[in-house]
């Protein structure tokens, strides 16, 4: 059985042109520029540096709480070694801190 197909009147061939122009021409207003997305991650991550900075030294001090728990406790039971642990976990506060300054000013933050 064959289908007769009518051809398109003149509207309607307008409707669809428009309708395809709309669509193509919303994809591209919602391209971006891979210069300012690049930029905008940048600015993100910046602005999270602060925070992340602040995170590191709350750790940093939990961990420095920790070790001192840990360095009296040897201390106190007469364990030979201590002074290997008290310079282990005050060279790691140490880093800690050393590592966020070096980080904020590589970065320019």
């Amino acid at each position: 059985m064959k289908k007769n197909h009518q051809p398109l009147t003149p509207a309607q061939s307008k409707g669809i042109l428009s309708i395809l122009f709309l669509g193509l021409s919303t994809l591209s207003a919602k391209a971006q520029d891979g210069l300012a997305g690049i930029n905008e991650a940048n600015r993100q991550v910046r602005s999270y540096f602060d925070a992340g900075t602040s995170l590191m030294y709350a750790i940093g001090a939990i961990l420095g709480l920790i070790g001192a728990v840990k360095v009296y406790q040897k201390w106190n039971a007469g364990d030979p070694d201590t002074g290997k642990v008290a310079a282990a976990w005050f060279g790691s506060c140490v880093f800690l801190v050393v590592v966020a300054t070096v980080i904020k000013s590589f970065f320019g933050v």
